[in-house]
This record gives C-alpha cells, structure tokens and sequence, in this order.
C-alpha cells in the first residue's frame, strides 16, 4: 500500500513537472502574436461601441423630431460660467455645473452638446438661465427666453454667452 501511495505521488510529480514545462515553450512571438490579436479584438469592440450608440441614437431621436442645444462662449469673454439651465416649452430639459476645465475649453472655442431631445414639428419656448461670476468677483444672473421653429429636419440651436447678452442661432 505504501509503495503504492509512492508511485501514485510521484506519477503525479512528473505529470505537473511536465505540464508546468509545457507552459515555458511559449515563445515570445506567440506572446507578442496573442498582445497583438487581443489589440484588434479591443479596437473591433470599441468601433461596435461606436455603431451601437450612433443607432441607439438614431433610434431614440429620429430626425423629425431631433433637437440638439450647443452652447459657446462669445469670443474675449472673461465671466465665470457656473451654470446653465435649460427649459423647453416650460419644462425643464437640462442642467449643467461647469467645472475649470470645461470653461476653458469654452474660452478657447469650444462648443458643448448640452442638450438632445424631441420635440414635435412647429414652433416652442427656449427658456435660457446662465449664474456665473462676473470678472470682478461678483455674483450675476441672467434669463432669456427665445421662440424657435422646428421643421421635419433635425433642429440645432447654439445658445452664445455673453456677460451682457444670451443670443440663439440656428445652425
């Protein structure tokens, strides 16, 4: 019995040993082919990612009733945009706290996708709040309301800030 239990252990023994030295053959151009083929598989999956949420948005805001808000700061402005808030036919659609960088992104040009919705064909209310700070340190507020016509193609607006002023444009 115990002669048995010797040979079952050592049987054993050399069937890992020899597993174990099966693993080192890998070569490193397997390695590098392996690093390469998982490479690929990410980049496929982030292009499928990308085709998903272009369909997923065509699905939820078909172009009939498609309207997107970009926002923009006037070139030279120099206030402090801490919020935006955005209403549409009295209801509001969206709020947004801007942090250092994204306010720098919109000193330097930048456009910001706030808001994409549906709404139906003909006219509606565009309600605009901006809070900020002015460039001397103080505390402003500043509400506009707009009417914008909506077609059967999808609506853009861009809502321009100023300190002075709150303009839209359609694009």
């Amino acid at each position: 019995m115990n002669y048995f239990r010797k040979a079952l252990i050592f049987g054993i023994t050399v069937l890992l040993m020899g597993s174990a030295s099966y693993g080192k053959d890998i070569s490193k151009e397997q390695v590098k082919g392996l690093d390469e083929q998982v490479q690929e598989i990410k980049g496929d999956a982030l292009s499928i990612s990308a085709e998903l949420a272009k369909l997923e948005e065509k699905l939820l805001y078909p172009s009939n009733t498609e309207v997107s808000v970009f926002i923009s700061l006037k070139t030279g402005e120099t206030f402090r945009l801490d919020s935006v808030d955005i209403q549409m036919d009295g209801k509001p659609v969206t709020h947004h706290v801007y942090t250092l960088k994204e306010l720098d992104a919109l000193r330097k040009g930048g456009v910001q996708k706030i808001y994409t919705g549906n709404v139906r064909i003909g006219d509606h209310d565009l309600e605009v709040q901006v809070s900020g700070k002015t460039s001397g340190g103080s505390d402003f507020q500043r509400k506009e309301r707009f009417r914008m016509s909506k077609d059967v193609a999808p609506k853009i607006v861009e809502v321009s800030l100023a300190s002075e002023s709150i303009t839209v444009k359609d694009r």
